[in-house]
């Protein structure tokens, strides 16, 4: 399954942070955080957000490191 943008969604917004919220439906939690899988978001996201993933495989939180145009880099928070 594809990333689905319906399923990305605002949980809180303050001072250019914005905390997210992305229920992956089929997808596990490995696959979301490789490669450019939030890139049809990149328009919404900045470096700095954070997005809580509700997986079929359990639960994470990312952090997007790098995001232009084409491109969303995250990386797990630490």
């Amino acid at each position: 399954m594809a990333f689905a943008i319906r399923n990305l969604s605002v949980l809180a917004y303050a001072n250019g942070f914005t905390l997210w919220h992305y229920k992956t439906g089929a997808d596990p939690l490995d696959t979301i955080g490789a490669g450019n899988y939030l890139a049809h978001a990149s328009d919404m996201l900045t470096a700095g957000d954070m997005i809580m993933i509700t997986a079929v495989n359990g639960a994470t939180i990312l952090v997007v490191t790098h995001a232009d145009l084409e491109t969303v880099v995250t990386a797990p928070l630490s």
